[in-house]
């Protein structure tokens, strides 16, 4: 099935996802070195992190929902994308709440509690990231229907637009 929202004949969801993770990845492992007695400034980048990741994550749903709704209904595929698509608004939603909790505090550092929500969270998305992959490697969703190993560039017409004796 191919993606519905493509920039120069690539899905945007893709492209999207990876800044989200690492952004999120990243404050986790910033609040965690922070709280067993890192750097102070680490747990001040995580909440930078984190406000930028969440940001990352909502362009990322949104590109998401294109395709989710192209999925037919009753396939396989849908259910795991509908449990994909929850996954990551309960991973948005957890890190919403830290960064709310974090917003006004004295202190943008994270402590003890705060951080195990985080792991938890960071296992969640994990959890998606895998889905993520099983939706696109297993299942097809997003792949360009004349995908395979000598398909011609994405940024060439499909074939049944090409004139008679284009190359």
């Amino acid at each position: 099935m191919e993606s519905r929202l493509k920039v120069l004949g690539h899905p945007v969801h893709p492209m999207l996802v990876m800044f989200p993770v690492a952004l999120l990845a990243t404050a986790v492992l910033f609040d965690v070195v922070d709280t067993v007695g890192g750097p102070d400034f680490l747990g001040e980048v995580a909440y930078w992190n984190i406000t930028v990741g969440l940001i990352g994550g909502l362009l990322a749903a949104a590109a998401g929902s294109f395709d989710l709704l192209a999925i037919p209904t009753g396939t396989r595929a849908k259910r795991v994308g509908l449990l994909h698509a929850g996954a990551n608004v309960a991973v948005i939603l957890l890190f919403a709440a830290i960064w709310v909790v974090r917003l006004n505090a004295d202190s943008r550092a994270a402590g003890g509690a705060l951080v195990v929500v985080e792991v938890v969270a960071l296992a969640i998305l994990g959890i998606s990231a895998w889905l993520g992959g099983e939706l696109v490697d297993r299942l097809g969703v997003g792949v360009d229907s004349d995908a395979g190993l000598d398909a011609s560039s994405s940024l060439r017409p499909p074939a049944a637009t090409q004139r008679i004796g284009e190359v």
